[in-house]
């Protein structure tokens, strides 16, 4: 079997270091892999299937050589040096917000639309962690009815905002005042993730909307989300409210989401068993649950999913891709 070099940019953060944990698991045929980060990480020593790899800092000439490279350091270092990664041949895989809406870029949940890659653009698009794990059941349930329209409702863990999230929940927890969000995370939810728009929405609600369209392949559907941050270390909710232009039905909609590569239908109200946090984290599932009829419309359901946000949401979904790349060859 071919052995391809890889390069992971970020790998000092939460999640590439998540990249390093899941390459592991899924036991890629990997040749070489060297480890990027910021200057002030440069030396720092990481292991890796048993040996320790030291971390270098970028430099014009470090991706000679690397057939994959996966980012995670941040858009304004991906719109710097992901261009230079692609220019020496490598595949990039990026999970910041810098490529995903360029129409030359791919954006890819791979159990939906791998096809999307095209070697004419190297640089594929990791999308949002939120709308990762809400396109997947939305991608099976457009299938059978047709999707018309979309309401989001998210209740987005803390590690979406990184180590700083996890640190101020922990420093909130023990008493300690906010540091990173504007209000004591521990004690409240906050409808607030990312910057405000001038349209009165977060950024984060815009990426919703934007890339699930571009996902799906459905440039005119009616998307709207709200966004909140809740104090859970890991692992997104989303409420998903949904109408179809076909007539639907709670049984057949079970027996569609089941069928749907990545998905675990976990739905019993009665005997509370229901997607959670605690169930999806540290797995690369995307729980379905809560699926009921929304009473507020005629061919219309309402569901419940839950993620693990830094691996489905990110690390995992990237390796994903490039299963599904390898594969391919």
């Amino acid at each position: 079997m071919k052995q391809y070099h890889f390069a992971i940019v970020g790998a000092t953060g939460l999640v590439g270091r998540t990249f390093l944990k899941v390459l592991e698991e899924y036991d890629l045929p990997i040749a070489s892999l060297h480890l990027f980060a910021s200057e002030k990480s440069k030396g720092k020593k990481i292991l890796f299937q048993g040996k320790e790899i030291e971390v270098e800092a970028l430099s014009p000439t470090c991706f000679q050589g690397m057939d994959f490279a996966l980012f995670s350091a941040g858009a304004t270092v991906s719109k710097e040096w992901a261009p230079v990664a692609e220019k020496e041949g490598a595949i990039v895989v990026d999970n910041s917000s810098c490529w995903r809406m360029d129409e030359s870029v791919s954006l890819i949940v791979p159990e939906i639309n791998i096809e999307d890659y095209h070697e004419k653009r190297k640089i594929i698009a990791n999308p949002n962690c939120s709308t990762i794990q809400s396109v997947l059941p939305l991608k099976a349930l457009d299938e059978e009815f047709h999707l018309k329209r979309v309401v989001y409702t998210t209740y987005q863990a803390v590690s979406g905002s990184g180590m700083k999230g996890i640190e101020d929940l922990r420093r909130c927890q023990k008493g300690e005042k906010n540091q990173f969000y504007p209000y004591d995370i521990s004690q409240t939810c906050i409808p607030e993730i990312d910057v405000a728009m001038d349209n009165l929405y977060t950024k984060e609600e815009m990426k919703m909307v934007n890339e699930t369209r571009k996902i799906l392949h459905r440039p005119n559907l009616k998307v709207a989300a709200t966004c909140i941050r809740v104090p859970v270390e890991v692992a997104h909710g989303v409420v998903m409210q949904c109408e179809f232009e076909n007539e639907v039905s709670v049984e057949r909609a079970r027996e569609v989401l089941s069928s749907m590569e990545g998905i675990k239908v976990v739905d019993d109200l009665k005997n509370h068993i229901y997607p959670v946090s605690t169930l999806a984290k540290d797995n690369d599932f995307v729980y379905v649950g809560r699926i009921r009829k929304d009473l507020s419309c005629e061919n219309g359901l309402i569901l419940y999913c839950v993620g693990d946000n830094v691996r489905k949401g990110a690390a995992a979904n990237a390796v994903q891709i490039v299963k599904k790349i390898i594969e391919g060859r």
